[in-house]
């Protein structure tokens, strides 16, 4: 029995000679990115696929994956497989998983990119309004994992352990609200403890469940505000580094989760923001 499955080598304190630098390499290595066809998402798909992965990627939009995934192929050298799927519905996010496995003939991480927002004042909004928020950023996150847990705890054994790394991303909403955002806090509210919740049931099969928390970030979605010179002023005074996030700028959180070097790390929450959050929104 390794060191990493328990055992009497745990309780021996190993000496200063046994270190060994985990590396953050992810050759041989097969991710899943719910939300993978653009934005933070192909962020962090592309970061992977840097690090040695090859890369399934799910999102509604068949055009946009053939894109993102050209990407990846172009730009790093891996596989990159698209994966159709619509995020509401339990049953393809399912698919997405056992699909992505099968085809790679393992998953060894799984990141959970996929999310929308609905902005309204908390009275105005309807059950539908729920429904659709909470299917896309919390029932199919945790249907996911679900999955990638069946397919993860049934793999690696006596080969590789940690047998799985699945990484939820989130927002600043794990730790503050803002108006008209309430159900998109509650989703995140509850991603960040079921991110918690999975950790700790499934450290047992080696697998490790975090997030990352980005602040705010320049991606399609946001470009109305960055390309504005007024509101992207207001939006960077937060900021005390100063810009607003790029795609690239999860790549060593993404990397750092999905690797050997985060082995003993599960449950947490990585917050990538340019110290908004430690500023307490306060003007620099």
């Amino acid at each position: 029995m390794s060191a990493s499955q328990g055992g009497e080598s745990d309780r021996r304190r190993p000496a200063d000679d046994e270190f060994v630098m985990p590396s953050l390499r992810l050759d041989g290595r097969a991710a899943l990115v719910s939300g993978g066809s653009r934005g933070l998402g192909l962020g962090m798909a592309l970061a992977l696929a840097h690090a040695g992965a090859d890369v399934a990627l799910a999102a509604r939009s068949t055009g946009q994956l053939e894109e993102a995934a050209d990407l990846v192929r172009r730009t790093t050298g891996r596989r990159a497989l698209v994966l159709p799927a619509d995020a509401s519905r339990v049953e393809e996010v399912r698919s997405m998983v056992k699909t992505a496995a099968a085809h790679y003939g393992r998953l060894d991480i799984l990141v959970n990119g996929a999310g929308i927002n609905i902005r309204k004042p908390s009275t105005a909004y309807t059950e539908a309004d729920w429904d659709e928020v909470m299917a896309v950023n919390l029932k199919s996150v945790f249907f996911a994992c679900q999955t990638a847990c069946e397919v993860m705890r049934e793999q690696g054994s006596g080969v590789r352990l940690p047998q799985g790394k699945i990484i939820n991303l989130g927002s600043l909403s794990f730790e503050i609200a803002v108006p008209n955002v309430a159900l998109y806090v509650a989703s995140k509210g509850g991603m960040r403890q079921l991110t918690k919740a999975l950790a700790v049931e499934w450290a047992k099969y080696r697998i490790n469940v975090n997030a990352i928390a980005p602040g705010r970030f320049w991606t399609v979605m946001t470009d109305p505000v960055f390309s504005d010179p007024e509101l992207y002023d207001s939006a960077v005074g937060v900021i005390p580094w100063g810009r607003p996030g790029v795609p690239s700028d999860l790549a060593g959180a993404t990397v750092l989760l999905a690797s050997d070097a985060s082995d003993y790390i599960t449950g947490q929450t990585l917050v990538v923001d340019g110290g908004w959050l430690a500023s307490g929104g306060v003007k620099g």
